[in-house]
């Protein structure tokens, strides 16, 4: 197998984890109408089912970098993938309320770990001119798992056979045990552990030639180079980095893409949709729109560059929750409220698929150096799974209380801070190797 083919089919496997990322957070959305039958859930009890996977990955993400950088990014890869089976079965056999939310919990300590492990598994491997489409596969892969999660969600609807619907998270688990352990460990990791005979062997591999003794000095350079410390993370040559990486974090959540993504069918309903499997449906509608937009990003974002997406991103989404929020402040016709309901949903997750939604992953695997890469890229992921279980257990309540309106509104003037933190502050990486961006902080010299 030639050496670009073989990057791929290592990114397609660790992106196994994405798919999983995906379809755990995403099955959610169908299987909480029916949840909330048999439970009598609450605005607040549903609060707690969908944010109990986010509890989970905020509390394991904190950890994960530690755990990738102590066991290496292969073997944490491949405890996921069985936590991941294990939580799905645990939840679709619960008996009660707090069995359900138990196992959302174990499902979101694999998410929280899987979030960051793959794509940094996937940038430690990749050549520096595909990089960026390369670790957007795993967003992709996430995007490609929600879809699939909502046409589960639709197949089973017509019997409200929820614990299937979660329950068949398992399978992908299994595929990715077996996959991964198929694959090398990381070079960067494998230097980072004094293993540089094994990692030469990697790079061999990986990028189809002999002649990898550049790119090791390269690597062993810019080690030497570090303090070995994670205080370095709050350096003044990396302060830059750690607002990028925590606020791209925070802004992907609080502009509300999971109350799309876990909330759709029950927004859909507001807007005037009768049937449970109609408001499943269309959101399955979101989920293809999610994936094909995310191919879209994939394709451009070695090529456009990381800033341009984002800013056009955060410019689309803003507009498209507008409309959404304007539409329910302004009473409109029952007819044209259902049709804007599903219409701007769709808009929005476009814009999101080709800029924060891929962008951020991309961003915090490139911007760290090595020996702190794992605790700094936990660090962003802790905060940005902070805040979508904030924004995922605050939503039911603040429909309730203020409505669709005045809660989408709040997302817009949030999207248009995300907009300025995009244009002032985010740095360009397009085509540039680990290496090289490192070194450009350390300069000051990378805009």
């Amino acid at each position: 197998m030639g050496s670009s083919k073989f990057v791929i089919v290592v990114a397609a496997i660790a992106a196994l984890s994405g798919l999983l990322f995906g379809y755990d957070t995403g099955v959610i959305s169908g299987a909480l109408l029916f949840m909330r039958t048999q439970f009598h859930l609450t605005p607040e009890g549903e609060g707690r089912v969908v944010s109990g996977v986010l509890f989970g990955a905020t509390f394991s993400s904190m950890v994960s970098g530690r755990l990738t950088d102590r066991f290496g990014r292969k073997r944490v890869i491949l405890g996921t993938a069985l936590l991941f089976a294990i939580g799905s079965i645990l939840t679709a056999f619960a008996s009660s309320v707090s069995l359900l939310v138990a196992g959302r919990v174990v499902l979101g300590l694999a998410i929280g770990v899987a979030s960051f492990a793959a794509p940094l598994y996937i940038s430690e491997m990749s050549p520096a001119k595909i990089r960026g489409s390369l670790v957007a596969m795993n967003q992709l892969a996430i995007t490609i798992g929600i879809l699939l999660s909502y046409v589960v969600d639709y197949a089973f609807s017509s019997t409200g056979n929820w614990p299937m619907m979660v329950a068949l998270g398992a399978v992908p688990a299994v595929m990715l045990a077996i996959g991964i352990l198929f694959l090398p460990e990381s070079p960067r990791w494998l230097i980072l552990n004094n293993r540089e005979t094994q990692a030469a062997e990697v790079l061999k591999r990986i990028r189809g030639t002999e002649q990898v003794s550049e790119e090791l000095t390269e690597i062993k350079a810019a080690l030497s180079e570090e303090k070995g410390d994670w205080r370095e993370f709050f350096s003044p040559h990396l302060r830059k980095a750690l607002i990028v990486g925590v606020g791209l974090g925070l802004f992907q959540q609080f502009t509300g893409i999971n109350t799309v993504i876990y909330y759709a069918p029950s927004i859909y309903k507001l807007a005037g949709m009768t049937s449970d499997s109609g408001s499943i449906l269309a959101t399955a509608g979101v989920g293809l729109v999610n994936v094909i937009m995310t191919v879209v990003a994939l394709l451009l974002i070695d090529r456009a560059g990381r800033r341009p997406l984002l800013t056009i991103g955060n410019i689309g989404m803003g507009l498209s929750l507008a409309a959404l929020s304007l539409s329910f402040l302004l009473h409109a016709d029952a007819q044209v409220l259902k049709w804007v309901g599903v219409g701007s949903t769709l808009v929005y997750v476009a814009f999101f698929a080709i800029s924060l939604g891929p962008v951020f992953w991309v961003m915090i695997s490139e911007i760290y150096p090595l020996r702190i890469r794992g605790f700094a890229m936990s660090f962003a992921t802790a905060m940005s799974w902070l805040s979508n279980m904030i924004v995922s257990y605050t939503f039911p309540m603040l429909l309730a209380n203020l409505g669709v309106g005045i809660t989408f509104g709040i997302y817009t003037i949030i999207t248009i801070a995300s907009l300025a933190f995009a244009i002032l502050l985010v740095p360009e990486t397009k085509g540039l190797s680990l290496e090289q961006i490192e070194r450009q902080e350390r300069s000051g010299t990378l805009h």
